[in-house]
């Protein structure tokens, strides 16, 4: 969440600062600014609320000439999204762009303002940088001992770029809980909270670890590690992809990666099935051996990521026969779990920098987990760095933030895993030729799928006026009822829960009138008898029923139901299957309520806060 940009060179910088925001402002969209030190040792700083965009008019307008500068598009944490809380913030020589929260920003601000400081804004941000102003004001020294001094005093996950006008040809920047990373140029440098933002200046790339500060002028880059030691980080070639300059043709970005979603899953499944059984050999060496040994399978997440999760811990003790247990990233990292014996611990994030997901698997290693293994769609993430074992998702870059290819392919990936762990278990031999055939074909199942569109798109006009939903569903399809109701919440602003079908007469049947409707996954399987008993306590009580079905199911649209039938799919894979139109009804009642598709309200796609 928020984004930053810093830059060195010999050249001026505005536009690249500009450009390195503009691909990040999918992590934090409430206001955006740049501060630049001028030629003549002047400080130009302009912000606005808003898109990037906006700032980019107000630069075009009023032209920033200069070869060092800092940016940052803002996700709010404290303070209201404006002007005064935008970043850079100042305090005289001294300008700073954070990422993060600083947790005793209160106590620091107090001691600051009794020293004859004053705030100018209500951010934790502004308290580094009269921190650091006074440090080097009584200290008489320079940023970098500044910063050294100052880390220490700041409580918090954070990221930080700093930069002192009187000295243009140095930046400083501090990591503790929030990712930054340096690229490496040609007589000159530049760092930024995501590689994304510098592919057009460099392919070189510096990752910062935790507790590092970094000294970065025009050719020299100097680390210190958080005992303040001098260390070398390897600089490392990327070969990431920036593929979302154009939306090919769709209306947003979200649109995109619904679509991108058969080709996304073949990416993920290239070079990890043959002969009929899955291959990660990819793992390592030592992977076989430590596989061999679990017993218990723990799955660390947030968000669609932890509704992955819980989609997985069906299939892990159903076809591998491990039981698994799933918890949510921020609950797991503050209480105390009982360790199971040889346990194997998943973490699933997208970004692979969500800051409950990196401490919860830090808190497993002091735990002495058996393994620690990510699944993440960034291969140079903190996550994919920290944990034992990696297997990526190979999505693609995904800009919306309501997560839709992402989730699909981490589905897709646990569902090779648990091959590989059921055939360890000695699962069945027909079990996992079942699996990749499942997985082989389901690129093109959900092409079929996608097919259905135009008939997802006319059911939506249905919601428009509605301010509750309810989705519900059995089995491995609960969790999906789980993401269906966050898809919609989260970028059309309806009020959706999802429920098991189970526990309607448990409660939520008080919900139910006309004015509710009653989304429901139906796949053909063996729960399918109960559900139908299900939907039928639903239709008793008035509710409007909106049923996703095989055509073969035996469901009939009346004035109660109506049902959108869809093709055959295998029933191993239909929960990533029935996930995709979900996503179609969401995204549609999105575009008629006229909602921000690609950056809902109040919400942001790198969750590197708490």
């Amino acid at each position: 969440m928020c984004g930053i940009v810093g830059a060195i060179a010999k050249r001026d910088v505005a536009e690249i600062l500009l450009e390195g925001l503009k691909r990040l402002e999918y992590r934090g969209y409430d206001s955006a600014g740049l501060a630049i030190i001028s030629p003549q040792g002047e400080l130009q700083r302009i912000r606005r609320v808003g898109k990037v965009q906006a700032l980019k008019d107000a630069v075009e307008q009023h032209p920033l000439k200069g070869s060092t500068g800092i940016a940052h598009t803002r996700w709010a944490t404290h303070g209201e999204p404006s002007e005064h809380n935008a970043h850079p913030h100042v305090s005289d020589f001294i300008a700073v762009v954070h990422n993060g929260i600083i947790e005793n920003f209160e106590p620091l601000r107090e001691s600051l303002i009794a020293k004859g400081y004053q705030f100018r804004s209500e951010t934790d941000t502004e308290v580094i940088a009269h921190l650091v102003h006074d440090i080097i004001a009584t200290d008489d020294c320079n940023l970098f001992d500044a910063v050294q001094k100052a880390i220490p005093q700041l409580r918090g996950a954070y990221g930080t770029v700093i930069m002192d006008i009187r000295n243009p040809d140095i930046l400083v920047a501090a990591r503790s809980g929030s990712p930054l990373v340096i690229g490496c140029g040609v007589g000159e440098n530049f760092i930024a909270s995501d590689q994304l933002a510098l592919l057009p200046v460099t392919r070189q790339f510096i990752f910062l670890e935790e507790g590092d500060i970094a000294l970065i002028s025009h050719r020299t880059i100097s680390i210190i590690d958080k005992n303040f030691t001098e260390v070398t980080r390897p600089c490392v070639e990327s070969d990431a992809k920036y593929d979302a300059g154009s939306k090919g043709g769709y209306s947003h970005y979200m649109q995109k990666e619904i679509y991108e979603q058969p080709n996304a899953i073949k990416n993920t499944l290239e070079g990890r099935m043959a002969h009929g059984k899955v291959d990660l050999t990819e793992l390592g060496d030592q992977a076989e051996t430590i596989l061999k040994q679990v017993e218990h399978v723990q799955i660390v997440a947030c968000g669609t990521a932890y509704n992955a999760g819980m989609v997985a811990r069906y299939w892990f003790e159903a076809l591998a026969g491990i039981p698994c247990d799933v918890e949510i990233a921020s609950e797991f990292r503050y209480r105390k779990p009982a360790r199971r014996k040889n346990s194997l611990f998943i973490t699933l994030s997208q970004s692979g920098e969500t800051a409950d997901t990196l401490a919860a698997l830090r808190l497993a290693k002091e735990n002495n987990y058996l393994s620690t293994l990510a699944v993440c769609n960034v291969a140079a993430s903190t996550l994919v760095r920290e944990a034992d074992l990696v297997l990526l998702t190979k999505a693609g870059v995904e800009i919306g933030v309501a997560s839709t290819k992402a989730f699909t392919t981490q589905l897709t990936v646990l569902l090779l895993l648990v091959a590989k762990l059921g055939r360890l278990n000695d699962m069945a031999e027909s079990t996992e030729l079942a699996i990749v055939h499942a997985l082989q074909t389901l690129p093109n199942r959900i092409e079929q799928v996608l097919m259905a569109d135009p008939q997802i798109k006319q059911l939506a006009g249905q919601f428009v006026d509605k301010h509750h939903a309810l989705f519900l569903g059995r089995g491995d399809e609960y969790p999906i009822a789980m993401e269906a109701s966050l898809k919609l919440k989260e970028i059309s602003y309806i009020h959706a829960e999802a429920y098991a079908a189970g526990e309607l007469k448990h409660g939520p049947l008080a919900l139910i009138d006309a004015d509710m409707p009653v989304i429901i996954m139906a796949p053909t399987n063996e729960l399918l008898e109960k559900l139908k008993s299900n939907i039928e306590e639903v239709r008793a009580r008035g509710g409007q029923l909106y049923v996703f079905a095989q055509q073969d199911a035996g469901f009939v649209s009346d004035d109660t139901m109506e049902v959108i039938n869809l093709p055959h799919i295998e029933e191993l894979t239909a929960p990533i299957y029935y996930t995709v139109p979900t996503q179609l009804l969401a995204y549609h009642v999105a575009l008629i309520k006229g909602t921000d598709v690609d950056q809902p309200r109040n919400l942001a796609k790198s969750v590197t806060v708490e």
